[in-house]
């Protein structure tokens, strides 16, 4: 099923109601904070430049999800603080428990690999994943991420590479 978002600001309370709204499919909670913990994180690691949006279905305006990545970190910060991603990193993905496995994922990846796009030197997308029954891994194989050696508090980092193919 095709789906087309669009990634809204979250700038009004009742942006920020409707995104603490969404909830995530039961075993979830080992791969995807919640949209509460995603703020917090936010704000106690700002030194990521997060940017964050709720995913709306296009079509009918229904928030259907919460994004966050790091939005072009510093090279010098990344050199120091080896537990970054990035400069673009898809810090957090949810699609609420009642939209997913109806395209919306993969819709957010395709706004957010546009967006990213846009940005000063994002020649690749960076993504983690927790391993185990259930893991998100796949999905973003599925999508063309390729997984690294890497090792980020014990999740898989997989990079997409954004570069015009030749």
């Amino acid at each position: 099923m095709s789906r087309v978002v669009e990634l809204r600001d979250i700038v009004t309370d009742a942006d920020r109601a409707a995104v603490l709204g969404l909830t995530i499919a039961p075993g979830q909670d080992r791969f995807v904070a919640s949209v509460e913990q995603s703020f917090a994180h936010a704000i106690r690691d700002a030194r990521a430049v997060p940017r964050m949006w709720a995913i709306a279905d296009a079509t009918d305006g229904t928030v259907v999800g919460f994004a966050m990545i790091s939005d072009g970190i510093p090279e010098a910060t990344l050199a120091a603080e080896p537990d970054l991603v990035g400069p673009y990193y898809l810090w957090r993905l949810l699609i609420d428990r009642r939209f997913q496995r109806q395209g919306y994922g993969t819709a957010t990846l395709d706004a957010l690999v546009a967006y990213v796009r846009t940005r000063p030197g994002a020649d690749t997308l960076w993504v983690s994943a927790g391993q185990g029954p259930g893991t998100p891994q796949p999905f973003y194989e599925r999508y063309g991420f390729v997984a690294t050696d890497r090792i980020v508090e014990e999740e898989v980092v997989l990079g997409l590479d954004l570069r015009p193919s030749r």
